[in-house]
């Protein structure tokens, strides 16, 4: 079993389920510099190197199915990073023929995933939702805290 726990990042779990092999990964886009390019590419080479890992040891991409968790938006008050964590890996699970078996994205609470890579089984636990309530920010803090992102 492979465990994780998430917030506005997302795991992508796939597995072959004929050659009962798999693997997870943590994937977090910066928010405001998530359309840069190299931003961009280095999401696509994650993604890729859990592909390669699961071929290196019998998976066969044409057999590959997934299951995606997190992507939560965990500050209100913040960007939605979370958003397009889980866009990504959704965008790009379509672009190379991998079918989503099931995902819980969204929400605004983290998450505690367990994988089982032999069986493609999932299981995840919601955690305590954290946030910064608006009262305890100081006026004087506010464009700061603003600018900044938390996850």
């Amino acid at each position: 079993m492979i465990t994780t726990i998430l917030g506005s990042c997302v795991s992508a779990c796939m597995w072959d389920p004929v050659a009962c092999v798999g693997g997870m990964n943590h994937i977090l886009l910066p928010g405001r510099v998530w359309e840069e390019e190299s931003v961009r590419g280095k999401s696509v080479n994650e993604m890729e190197l859990l592909i390669n890992a699961i071929l290196k040891i019998g998976g066969e991409k044409s057999r590959l199915h997934a299951k995606l968790f997190g992507g939560a938006k965990m500050i209100s008050h913040f960007s939605d990073v979370g958003l397009r964590n889980g866009e990504f890996v959704l965008s790009f699970l379509k672009t190379e023929g991998i079918p989503c078996e099931g995902q819980s994205l969204g929400g605004e609470q983290a998450r505690r995933i367990q994988f089982w890579p032999f069986s493609g089984r999932a299981r995840q636990k919601l955690l305590g939702r954290r946030d910064i309530p608006e009262k305890e920010i100081p006026d004087s803090q506010k464009d700061i805290v603003s600018e900044i992102e938390l996850f």
